[in-house]
């Protein structure tokens, strides 16, 4: 196989996800407009099972992609995915006085995480350990925030980064308002 034929086939689930979120399809909706299974469908999106010429054509077809365009390395190289402030996916029910906003994207949920933290006065998030060996980086863009993991506390201000262990109960609570972005890395 020629390099240009394995760059193509490893751009192939990005691109069928990427075809489906902009037609703001669900994985049921792609398998029932196409007849391919929806795990395998979600196989083909995670790369885990290469499609059949048949199964990808039925899909293109579904998605109204362009077969050839699909495959084009060209393609993709000058797109960029655009949300707007009010599209972003938001929390406002966790914690207490803060608004989640959700800025990575769906398929590095429970990988690496990137959220924008948003307190109102004296907001707080106090949360459970998440997975063996995750750690949280919190960089502290206005106002003043106290961040427990575990037994150690901090304070940090506009400007101030923490890294600490997210595998233990940690909290992140404002003085005052504060505004802060927050990545997650599981192990």
């Amino acid at each position: 196989m020629t390099e240009d034929a394995d760059t193509i086939l490893g751009q192939l689930p990005l691109r069928l996800k990427e075809a489906r979120r902009a037609q703001g399809l669900s994985l049921d909706a792609v398998a029932k407009l196409s007849g391919v299974s929806r795990s395998m469908v979600s196989q083909i999106e995670r790369g885990e099972s290469s499609p059949t010429i048949s199964t990808l054509w039925n899909l293109t077809r579904a998605l109204q992609v362009d077969f050839a365009g699909l495959l084009d390395t060209a393609a993709t190289a000058s797109q960029i995915e655009t949300l707007r402030s009010e599209e972003v996916p938001t929390i406002d029910n966790l914690g207490k006085n803060v608004r989640i906003r959700i800025l990575s994207p769906p398929e590095e949920a429970g990988k690496h995480e990137v959220y924008e933290l948003i307190f109102a006065l004296d907001g707080s998030l106090d949360s459970q350990p998440h997975t063996r060996g995750a750690r949280e980086h919190l960089t502290v863009i206005e106002g003043v925030l106290d961040v427990r993991s575990g037994e150690s506390t901090r304070r940090l201000q506009a400007g101030d980064t923490a890294r600490y262990h997210a595998d233990v109960p940690h909290c992140i609570s404002a003085i005052g308002v504060a505004r802060a972005f927050l990545v997650v890395q599981n192990a």
